[in-house]
């Protein structure tokens, strides 16, 4: 009987930990935007004080306003400070300059560059 009981507890354990491991993706695109701000207010927030905006910020779904100051095949940069990787290559319609509002996960703050980073972004407009 004892036997039984163990290893029904490690059927379970591996059941959990299986379902903890391989957990559905998150939809970014169809979830709503936790913050809504432009990319100079995300900064500042970043220049005042980097750790609990990071803590803030982490893993959440931003909606970001600022305009384009680099562009490559599947990232782009707004008012050189907010990096935002994309899962598609970018429309080539797409200029510098322009202003765009991106959605995306807040992925972490390289202190070195003094940049923003998101995944998973997609172009609202």
């Amino acid at each position: 009987m004892r036997k039984k009981i163990i290893i029904l507890f490690f059927i379970i354990i591996a059941f959990v930990a299986y379902k903890y491991v391989f957990q559905n993706h998150r939809d970014i695109q169809s979830e709503s935007a936790s913050f809504i701000m432009s990319t100079h207010e995300l900064s500042k927030e970043f220049q005042i004080n980097p750790n609990d905006s990071q803590l803030k910020y982490l893993d959440k779904t931003i909606q970001i306003t600022g305009v384009i100051s680099e562009l490559n095949n599947l990232s782009m940069t707004l008012d050189e400070t907010v990096y935002c990787l994309f899962l598609e290559s970018l429309d080539s319609t797409l200029i510098l300059n322009k202003k765009v509002i991106i959605k995306g996960r807040f992925i972490g703050y390289d202190d070195l560059l003094e940049q923003i980073k998101l995944d998973q972004c997609n172009i609202i407009n």
